[in-house]
């Protein structure tokens, strides 16, 4: 009987701080792999950590290192600090690696191109990088499995198609296979290679099929994933095939199908998706687990059980896409393809209780799911991972979890690769720090980019123009851990969503509406300009738009409004970075009185960059004081600048534009660097949110960017009362 996981409300419910009680998954380190290099080398590099393995002692992690040719190596002695132990330059690309004894068993693709494939399988020393054997495997090598009982190996030959030839089809020579060598006296044994013909098997391309990965149980049984085949392979330790079945495929209902729209829709339904599965894991000896990613042209967007004999026993169908909105990791701009992407599945037993931990590409998220009935497993947490989360490995006898994310955004000054390293343990779960209503209507959310608070507990918040067709105000109830989105209220303007908006501050009108400051982006035709949005989300032509006057625009650039706050008559906004004429390291806070319709400034001193630049991103004004958040556009281990300072109140008082403007004081209330690595994570770049209540409690939040080349991850943070302790 095929059976789906627990509603999604309830399994949300479990991802974060509900019982202390329970054993929870918590983030404990982050590794930036660019750090195993050497000393000398260009680090601008592009460096991906893909397939991860430990040491057979749980000490030490080596990863394949494509990009770079390299076998990577972490010691993590002390886990919540790990340190580079530098990398083991190969022989060709690394593609896959498991742990035999003191040796990695390494997959090393030499190709020379996709009809002369070949590789090796090579033996290397963990400590001293030597190879101690390397047998000639006659083809492209990709995922790499040893044994159970250290007897023999089993390598996928994929023998990967051009996807530039024949539309990315399937049916290009030579065919791939499965390779299994003996493994004597600690190595694998070249002299006992032996393949498994895996052709006329699928339905799709039976004369092509390109292993994908590789388990084997503790039967010695090999589980073959053929993801562009979409079809699954059990093997014997003899090599002889004892079942085969196609993958099968999925309706999907309930889901955002349409790319590039701006807005997260999740009505649509995509009919017979192919589950092409990438990652396969043992479950026991009669199931196993894969993750549906999806390549050729299929994709699910979930994963599956399945009974070796081919029976579907369990399937996710969306509700795991479905989980990830709530936490806002959904990546919209896949939405047309294969959404989330699952693609890595891992399995192991913690404390008696087995897991099935999937990891989720293009979301950045890893799913833990207890399967101790496989027909009906249960979503525990969601994890926060680094970008395209490729590999894991478990160590359950030191209850950790790793994850190795390859995504490495180098070119595009982002956030360099990581290894994550997490931790089981009695405590509350740490993540997600915000989630979204789902029972009635699901709401999606992503790049939280301005905040105000309310009382009761209630924050109100604004998307960016990333949403550009869905510009939104999320109500958010603060009293519940996690935070969580209770509503929505959508803008619009003659009745349709508000176009050409690009949200960037919020603050309350006192008359249960909201001034909300857009940044322009004059390529886009975005213009800088300050809205009044009523309580049911429309904007007043004319009498609600309230565009810059001539002295502002003449001196535009792009980087503008970002955060809005009223004091009296008077809305406040913070431009970002320097305009025209302004002095260097020096931004305009923009005034414009409610009463007079006049416009004004002062200038704010913002900090010198050590790297890249610094602005400001939210202005709230609070008692005597206004608060601005500064930051710099620096990720991981080189932010320098995420801080929140104080101006008196006393000393906003506006000059006419055009002139010189007076130079406004500043005082440092709080370095965020250690809130934002406080669960383990590296420093995301852009703290966009504060929202300070009456009682000087205040929260702040990130950007999340629409998870575009983005983590996902949200940090939405209580930091305390932010108020200057009486004399």
């Amino acid at each position: 009987m095929l059976l789906r996981s627990l509603c999604l409300t309830s399994a949300l419910a479990l991802t974060a701080g509900h019982a202390a009680a329970e054993m929870n998954f918590n983030r404990i380190a982050s590794f930036p792999v660019v750090k195993n290099m050497a000393a000398g080398e260009d680090t601008t590099r592009e460096t991906s950590p893909e397939i991860i393995a430990a040491s057979a002692d749980g000490m030490t992690l080596v990863y394949t290192d494509s990009p770079l040719g390299v076998l990577g190596r972490i010691d993590i002695t002390d886990p919540s600090n790990p340190k580079p132990l530098g990398n083991i330059a190969l022989s060709g690309e690394p593609t896959s690696v498991g742990i035999l004894n003191d040796f990695a068993i390494v997959g090393v693709n030499t190709s020379e191109s996709f009809t002369a494939p070949s590789g090796s399988l090579q033996a290397i020393n963990i400590k001293t990088g030597s190879v101690a054997t390397s047998c000639h495997l006659g083809g492209q090598p990709d995922s790499v499995a040893v044994a159970p009982d250290a007897s023999f190996v089993s390598v996928a030959i994929e023998n990967e198609r051009d996807e530039d030839l024949g539309d990315g089809r399937t049916g290009q020579m030579p065919a791939g296979m499965l390779a299994m060598i003996d493994l004597k006296n600690g190595e694998p044994a070249c002299d006992t290679l032996r393949m498994v013909d895996m052709t006329g098997l699928a339905e799709v391309s039976p004369e092509d099929p390109e292993p994908e990965y590789v388990s084997i149980n503790a039967l010695g049984e090999t589980v073959v994933s053929l993801q562009e085949n979409n079809h699954m392979v059990v093997v014997s330790k003899d090599g002889e095939i004892t079942s085969h079945f196609s993958a099968g495929a999925v309706d999907l209902e309930g889901i955002d199908a349409t790319d590039e729209r701006g807005a997260l829709i999740f009505t649509e339904s995509q009919k017979s998706r192919l589950r092409e599965p990438d990652a396969v894991a043992w479950i026991g000896d009669n199931h196993f687990a894969t993750a549906n990613e999806g390549d050729m042209g299929g994709g699910s967007r979930g994963w599956t059980i399945f009974q070796k004999d081919g029976t579907v026993v369990y399937e996710s169908g969306t509700d795991f896409e479905k989980a990830i909105i709530q936490i806002g990791h959904y990546p919209d701009k896949r939405s047309d393809s294969k959404g989330v992407e699952p693609e890595s599945v891992t399995f192991a037993t913690f404390n008696g209780t087995p897991y099935v931990f999937v990891g989720a590409e293009r979301a950045s998220v890893v799913g833990v799911y207890d399967v101790t009935n496989p027909a009906a497993p249960v979503l525990k947490q969601l994890l926060p991972s680094g970008v395209g989360p490729e590999g894991y490995v478990a160590i359950p006898e030191r209850n950790l979890l790793v994850s190795a994310n390859e995504k490495d955004l180098i070119e595009d000054g982002g956030a360099r690769a990581h290894v994550m390293l997490f931790e089981y343990q009695d405590a509350p779960a740490t993540y997600p720090h915000l989630t979204s209503e789902g029972a009635d209507e699901l709401i999606g959310w992503g790049a939280i980019s301005g905040m105000v608070a309310d009382k009761d507990g209630i924050v109100w918040a604004v998307n960016d123009s990333f949403y550009g067709f869905q510009p939104s105000i999320f109500k958010i109830d603060t009293n519940q851990t996690p935070a969580r989105i209770v509503d929505v209220i959508r803008v619009t303007r003659n009745g349709a969503p508000a176009q050409k908006l690009d949200l960037e501050g919020i603050t309350l009108d006192g008359k249960g509406g909201f001034y909300v400051a857009s940044e322009g982006r004059t390529e886009r035709l975005i213009p800088h300009a300050v809205y009044h949005v009523q309580a049911d989300g429309s904007i007043k032509n004319l009498k609600g738009e309230f565009g810059i006057p001539a002295e502002l625009a003449a001196v535009e650039k792009r980087f503008g409004f970002e955060g809005i706050t009223k004091i009296g008559d008077t809305l406040w906004m913070a431009v970002q970075r320097e305009w025209k004429g302004d002095p260097t390291d020096h931004v305009k806070l923009v005034s414009y009185n409610l009463e007079t319709k006049e416009w004004g400034a002062v200038h704010y001193p913002k900090a010198k960059p050590d790297t890249g630049w610094v602005g400001l991103s939210e202005i709230v004004a609070h008692g005597d004081w206004v608060y601005i958040v500064e930051r710099d556009n620096q990720h991981d281990h080189r932010a320098v600048t995420k801080k929140i300072y104080r101006v008196p109140a006393s000393e906003m008082v506006p000059a006419p534009l055009g002139g010189e403007l007076p130079v406004v004081s500043k005082a440092l209330v709080r370095d965020l660097l250690s809130d934002l690595t406080a669960t383990g994570g590296y420093v995301l770049d852009k703290v966009e949110g504060l929202a300070i209540f009456e009682d000087g409690t205040a929260i702040f939040s990130t950007d999340n960017d629409g998870v575009d080349d983005h983590s996902g991850e949200t940090m939405f943070v209580n930091i305390g009362n932010i108020e200057p302790a009486a004399n």
